[in-house]
């Protein structure tokens, strides 16, 4: 349940400048602010500190010299040492409570006097909040001391432990000559308080101020979101071929001339697109009516030709060759010809399938045995390996053409080695893979070998009477069944065409069931395709 939320804020974050950057803004400004605030909350609390703490030594100091001179009041024949420490106590305990702090007297210490009177304190005070050290510290013969230490009180107090300032020092007693210590413990409560109020003061106003910078940083980047999200909704429509579309200018700042820039981009590009058009439909109209035209005297030239090559061995040997070299360029002609023809209904969309459930494992053996005299020509050895029949629903015209085309193609470029015919299927799609060991295809041009009268090298000659249209008629029947033609190749390493159909007509396809990088490819050819080696029409390696 919880990815879902998390799913769409990642797209938010993902799809959303303005996210991001409110987002980002707002990070910035929390950091910037915590920073700040525990600066100035250390620079509070030192303050407060130190004034406490010279307040505190302060008052310590001068309860000590009050007490000093009181007892050195007292009446020298005093002998009641006990009498005296609490009586000294006790106006101190008195104006603790009237001053806020707390007071404990011990003694005597350092082993002088006959005996000790015990610890006198302010009532409820736990005396153990006296630190040891402080203690060791005024017993060693120290005349003042300080340190930080928590008062803690009796649990029948009620009261909670805070942190104090606790002063220290040494009082001679007339009673007895001995030596008391005297112990004040100076708490911090208002201080604390105080920070309290600070640190509340300033996480309320970091957290407006982060609401109020958001805000801001809201409305500010809305001024620049907008105007960029409507020109990505006009250009999503102009994608789509709505080629009037245009932005709305309005005001004279930088947004609008970016918008007025836009509006005349879009009018030269449908300006541009609208010429292309009807350059490339004249030019469609020329291929199909010149092809059209130019059967009635094809036909006329064929049969003079026929005439002429079945009368041959009537000739001298000159005239003999010359019609044995009009027939068969007679016969390319015808083949260029119904290539044009068949190039113009896909480029009219009058291209359409006949469909019904074949074998491709068959069909691939049919033209294997086809092509094979041309092939032993060649040298070169066909091979079809497949495991178990490939039924596909598709055109058997269309698809035996593109696997005649590639066999061919293979042959023309194996340089006498062997080329396989794989097929192979699986629950989506059927798959067929023509692969040679010849000169292959250098780098980028297996983004090209679909292009229309491309050729590798122009000066290799065309053993199998080709016209250059064969792969992209290939490519084009491929398309209208929903398919991908693909090719892979590396220079020395051969070649490899893989075409890859739905087995159902309409059907979706997210996978082939044969890599397009055969396994036998060189390592560096199979990096290279994993990169750059897929062309053709969709699909991954």
């Amino acid at each position: 349940m919880t990815r879902r939320p998390v799913r769409r804020a990642l797209t938010v974050w993902r799809r959303s400048i303005q996210a991001r950057v409110v987002v980002s803004t707002m990070v910035l400004a929390a950091l910037v602010v915590g920073v700040v605030g525990w600066l100035l909350l250390h620079q509070i609390a030192d303050g407060l500190l130190d004034d406490h703490v010279a307040a505190s030594q302060a008052e310590a100091r001068n309860e000590t010299t009050s007490a000093l001179v009181r007892l050195s009041a007292a009446t020298g024949g005093e002998t009641d040492a006990a009498g005296q420490v609490a009586q000294l106590a006790e106006s101190l305990v008195l104006r603790g409570d009237a001053r806020g702090f707390q007071v404990a007297v011990t003694g005597p210490v350092g082993g002088s006097g006959p005996a000790a009177v015990g610890t006198r304190s302010t009532p409820g005070l736990d005396t153990q909040s006296v630190p040891r050290r402080l203690r060791e510290e005024i017993e060693s013969g120290a005349g003042f001391a300080w340190t930080f230490a928590p008062v803690r009180y009796l649990p029948e107090t009620g009261q909670e432990s805070a942190p104090a300032v606790v002063a220290g020092a040494s009082l001679l007693l007339p009673a007895d000559g001995s030596t008391y210590a005297v112990y004040y413990l100076f708490p911090m409560v208002e201080e604390a308080e105080t920070l309290s109020v600070v640190q509340r003061a300033l996480l309320t106003g970091g957290a407006l101020l982060l609401v109020m910078v958001g805000g801001v940083t809201w409305l500010v980047t809305r001024q620049v979101v907008v105007p960029v999200r409507i020109a990505r909704r006009v250009a999503e429509r102009l994608a789509s071929g709505r080629l009037q579309e245009r932005m709305h200018v309005s005001g004279e700042d930088d947004l609008a001339r970016l918008a007025t820039s836009f509006n005349q981009m879009a009018t030269s590009l449908q300006q541009q697109i609208r010429q292309l058009e009807e350059l490339s439909r004249v030019q469609r109209r020329f291929v199909s009516d010149v092809s059209h035209e130019l059967r009635t005297p094809l036909t006329t030239v064929r049969m003079a030709g026929d005439v002429l090559h079945e009368a041959r061995d009537d000739f001298d040997p000159v005239t003999r060759r010359s019609a044995e070299l009009l027939q068969t360029e007679l016969d390319r002609f015808e083949v260029l010809l119904a290539d044009l023809l068949e190039i113009s209904r896909f480029d009219a969309g009058a291209a359409v399938l006949d469909l019904e459930d074949i074998n491709l494992v068959d069909l691939a053996h049919r033209v294997v045995e086809a092509v094979r005299p041309v092939a032993e020509a060649h040298g070169t050895h066909l091979v079809v390996r497949a495991v178990g029949p490939c039924i596909a629903e598709v055109d058997p015209r269309r698809v035996e053409r593109i696997v005649r085309n590639l066999v061919l193609n293979a042959i023309d470029h194996a340089e006498d080695r062997e080329v396989v015919v794989q097929l192979a299927r699986d629950d989506q799609a059927v798959a067929l893979a023509v692969r040679d060991y010849g000169v292959g295809l250098a780098r980028g041009e297996a983004a090209m070998v679909f292009n229309r009268f491309w050729r590798a090298d122009p000066a290799r000659a065309r053993s199998s009477g080709g016209t250059g249209l064969g792969l992209a008629i290939a490519l084009e029947d491929a398309r209208l069944h929903g398919g991908w033609l693909q090719a892979w190749g590396e220079p020395g390493g051969g070649a490899q065409f893989r075409l890859t159909l739905p087995r159902r007509a309409g059907g979706a396809l997210t996978r082939s069931p044969i890599p397009l990088v055969p396994p036998d490819a060189s390592r560096r050819g199979r990096v290279a395709g994993a990169r750059l080696g897929v062309a053709g029409t969709g699909g991954t390696p």
